[in-house]
């Protein structure tokens, strides 16, 4: 199993516009590696964190022929960053602010950036607002439309009320939630979800981010059609971009998919075999697939 805590980074801290401190991991290759190659930026999912991109961090930090510096972020409200007292500040314009942040905490005036799910709704805002930061772009299982089917599922999920009361009840849970969805995963990559999704409480497994997030949920009305962001996306079709779906995902249908493509010709898709949402991109060939994007780039 692939170490999910530690190894291969550097932790770093930094402060948000509004005083909010915040977490990275920061994957740097040694010496001089990089050779002035952009970094890569990645950004997880609603209630994801940092862990989630460790084995494609060290797979792409340790890059024979060209390694790039990794920054994965925990948003607010999710693993080692604070929990913001003020819930209403778990939204999509207040956690970009705090990847513009990120970026100027840590030197970065452009990058390579991947965004899963909520992480890539950020990455629209952004293209919008902040264009300047981008090169190009990865989008992990989610564009301009969010299926509301999909994202009740993940409301109905998050709020089971589940606990499990040792790692192994915790893969249980998870395989529960998600086997129909993830075929193509082994016991081993259950395993893996779960040191990334769980943080380890006094040898228990506990859910990593602050639970008014999962509580947003509850109050949206699913039966109505949920805001788009195809505005934003016209910013990010004027940027080299990657498509990754899962093969079994509910929550970026194949119309979107579509009018992405006719909005952006030039879109790179990759279909994530057996995989639901959002797809855990060290597995199969996405991690080749990914190389192969990002060597266009210096």
């Amino acid at each position: 199993m692939a170490d999910m805590d530690t190894g291969g980074f550097q932790e770093r801290y930094y402060s948000s516009a509004d005083g909010l401190t915040l977490y990275a991991r920061d994957y740097q290759p040694a010496g001089a590696a990089t050779a002035g190659r952009l970094p890569v930026i990645c950004l997880p999912g609603l209630t994801r964190n940092s862990r989630d991109f460790h084995p494609l961090a060290l797979f792409l930090c340790r890059d024979e022929t060209a390694p790039r510096r990794v920054i994965a972020l925990d948003s607010r409200g999710r693993g080692n960053s604070a929990w913001d007292e003020n819930k209403a500040n778990y939204n999509l314009a207040v956690e970009t602010a705090d990847v513009i942040s990120a970026c100027a905490a840590f030197g970065i005036e452009r990058a390579i950036f991947i965004g899963t799910s909520r992480g890539g709704l950020i990455l629209h805002l952004i293209a919008a607002t902040r264009p300047d930061l981008l090169e190009a772009v990865i989008l992990n299982d989610i564009g301009p439309v969010i299926e509301a089917q999909g994202l009740a599922l993940i409301r109905d999920y998050l709020n089971n009320g589940k606990k499990p009361a040792d790692w192994k009840e915790a893969t249980g849970i998870l395989r529960e939630n998600h086997g129909a969805s993830f075929t193509a995963l082994a016991e081993e990559d259950w395993r893996e979800m779960a040191f990334a999704i769980y943080r380890d409480i006094g040898g228990k497994p506990a859910a990593d981010f602050d639970p008014a997030i999962a509580e947003a949920l509850r109050s949206m009305d699913f039966s109505q059609p949920l805001p788009d962001l195809w505005t934003q996306f016209e910013s990010l079709s004027r940027l080299p971009l990657m498509l990754i779906r899962g093969e079994n995902t509910a929550l970026l249908s194949k119309e979107t998919i579509e009018e992405m493509v006719r909005r952006h010709p030039s879109l790179v898709l990759h279909a994530a075999h057996g995989q639901g949402h959002a797809p855990l991109l060290h597995l199969g060939n996405i991690p080749a697939a990914i190389g192969a994007f990002l060597a266009k780039f210096r």
